[in-house]
């Protein structure tokens, strides 16, 4: 069987130029047969990039809506540039809306890591607390007869919206959490996921868009174009008594957040807040300022954080007096993991990271940065 070198898939990208000011529109093209992309600038007719390789970028990453990184630039894809492009990769990489409600949060970790065991790629994922109009919305034109029961329990409490990628993606998600009434669901598919958190039909833990329709619908109310006024619903940080946690895209690349997340809710921590974020280079600079000139590796930390999405964390703890920013720095471990593994070996960066610059997550060093960084990214980064 012959390989065209040559097929490739075109769309349509953007990149916000901090620097000049201005939204830059381009043609983005990628070359499955060698991992190779190139940049069209439609603006000014020309070639902006030429076919070149380019490092931690894969197939799976470009779909619409995928923010991918070339060479330091967050480049947001925005739409099929032409019809053998959408026609190939819309049934290829489908999306879904999946929820996780309220009283299913203390097992996200698990649950993530069932979503990720099963092929499904975490494309965005943001904890709110919705309001009551916004249940009412997410509730418009369902069957359910008792929709007043349904939305109170809605705003009862934060949930976690998630968007999901994958082939089939909304009839295997709905697969995998199985019928909504959790009896039948322990019945009928007692490997569900429902079957396994659910209490009841209404308390059922997971909430999966029924098809293309309801997926669309529902992914933009949850997480709508950065370009409108409307940002979706509110973050749930408190920036009270907390610690924040980044997991750093090397890891959420490797598909680790489920793994991670489920360790930190196990070791007692509890997530008050959860998003992923993409980090322009100024703003990566700006948040790692405080070690610049005093870490060698300043540049590299900045090259990471921005290299790709990263999920960032507000926790607290069960126990009150707990210390929360102290003792997840220690539990954090060293941050070369060569060292976290020989004294430290039950640390997180011991576990996951790989060198000193990705070593899977950043942790508070002070207990006054915790609410401070917490404040970055959930006050001050998802309402810019």
């Amino acid at each position: 069987m012959s390989v065209d070198h040559n097929e490739k898939y075109i769309f349509e990208a953007e990149w916000y130029d901090k620097i000049a000011g201005i939204l830059k529109n381009f043609y983005l093209f990628y070359y499955p047969y060698d991992n190779t992309v190139e940049l069209f600038d439609i603006k000014a007719r020309k070639t902006f990039l030429r076919r070149t390789t380019c490092e931690g970028i894969q197939a799976k990453d470009f779909y619409v809506g995928a923010i991918v990184t070339i060479f330091s630039r967050n480049i947001k894809i925005t739409d099929y540039a032409d019809c053998a492009t959408r026609t190939k990769l819309q049934m290829k990489m489908q999306k879904t809306f999946a929820m996780v409600k309220s009283d299913a949060l203390d097992y996200l970790g698990e649950i993530l890591k069932r979503t990720v065991s099963c092929d499904f790629h975490i494309a965005n994922i943001k904890m709110v607390r919705l309001t009551q109009e916004e249940a009412s919305k997410f509730c418009e034109g369902r069957d359910n007869t008792d929709t007043a029961y349904v939305v109170n329990y809605l705003i009862s409490g934060p949930i976690v919206a998630l968007e999901l990628l994958g082939d089939h993606a909304i009839t295997r998600w709905l697969e995998l959490i199985g019928p909504e009434d959790t009896e039948e669901a322990r019945t009928k598919a007692p490997n569900s996921l429902r079957a396994c958190y659910g209490k009841d039909t209404v308390h059922n833990a997971l909430h999966g868009s029924l098809n293309e329709e309801n997926a669309e619908k529902e992914l933009k109310l949850f997480f709508p174009d950065s370009k409108g006024r409307n940002k979706g619903p509110a973050n749930t940080a408190t920036l009270k008594d907390c610690t924040c946690c980044i997991i750093k895209p090397h890891a959420v690349q490797a598909k680790l957040t489920g793994d991670i997340v489920d360790d930190i809710q196990k070791a007692g921590y509890t997530i008050s807040a959860i998003q992923q974020f993409n980090v322009n280079p100024f703003d990566a600079e700006e948040f790692l300022e405080v070690y610049k000139g005093v870490l060698p590796d300043f540049g590299a930390m900045v090259g990471e954080l921005q290299s790709g999405p990263c999920i960032v964390m507000e926790l607290k703890h069960k126990d009150e007096k707990f210390d929360v920013q102290g003792e997840f720095r220690k539990w954090c471990g060293p941050m070369d993991p060569d060292m976290a593994r020989q004294v430290r070996p039950n640390t997180l960066r011991a576990k996951y990271g790989k060198t000193k610059v990705q070593n899977a997550l950043h942790c508070s060093d002070l207990p006054e940065d915790g609410s401070l960084e917490v404040e970055y990214f959930f006050k001050i980064l998802d309402y810019s």
